[in-house]
């Protein structure tokens, strides 16, 4: 429990067993719950995540979406926290991002990792398309946003089921917040993360998921809030 509100931290996983064991021994004493998601991993994701303490799910349908679907529904605590398994976002930060969120009496955070702290954390195409989508988002939405593709986000646990995003991959990091952002009465911002270099695999494929995810977001454009 942190500031009298229980906290469960979602993390989707896809073979991250090397990344997750350093994620959550990280986490911070005040978190309530951890859910670990497994979106079909062919290693010991989830032989790790459960013996650290973690509450498994199984989520055959592949895809980022997917697996955030299936965790995101299962929580019953008063704030969820969301963050990848391969350390690459910062778990010394919750607290801080929590304290942003009540605060300012806010109801959704996103966790923005611009500008890099650390530029070789991110290589170069990454940073390019993150920046043409984001930009894509302010075109399309006129809503100027500092990182679409964030995948750390602090938001009262009860709203996820009023925002409902529909996408199974990639797209549902934006779509979420673009939700969010156009549903009356959500209050939205951001607030600044460190962002570090990644453990393990890369799965990202950045030419096919850059192009989905900008598709996406004409489409989101052209649908009712």
């Amino acid at each position: 429990m942190y500031r009298d509100k229980t906290v469960t931290v979602v993390i989707p996983c896809y073979n991250e067993e090397e990344g997750i064991a350093r994620v959550i021994p990280s986490l911070p004493g005040s978190i309530d719950e951890v859910i670990v998601v497994d979106n079909n991993s062919t290693d010991r994701t989830s032989e790790v995540a459960r013996r650290l303490g973690a509450r498994v799910i199984f989520e055959k349908r592949k895809g980022y979406g997917a697996a955030y679907k299936a965790g995101l529904s299962a929580v019953t605590n008063d704030i969820t926290v969301t963050m990848d398994g391969d350390g690459t976002y910062p778990t010394n930060q919750i607290e801080a991002c929590i304290d942003y969120l009540i605060d300012n009496e806010l109801d959704f955070v996103s966790a923005s990792r611009f500008p890099l702290k650390d530029p070789a954390s991110m290589k170069l195409w990454n940073k390019i398309g993150n920046t043409v989508l984001t930009w894509a988002t302010f075109i399309l939405f006129l809503r100027a946003i500092k990182d679409s593709q964030s995948g750390m986000w602090i938001f009262k646990s009860a709203l996820y089921k009023d925002l409902k995003p529909q996408s199974d991959g990639m797209p549902f990091s934006e779509e979420i917040k673009i939700t969010a952002i156009r549903r009356r009465g959500i209050r939205f911002d951001e607030c600044h993360i460190d962002y570090h270099v990644r453990i393990g695999e890369v799965k990202l494929q950045k030419w096919r998921d850059g192009f989905e995810n900008l598709m996406y977001l004409v489409r989101l454009r052209f649908t009712s809030a």
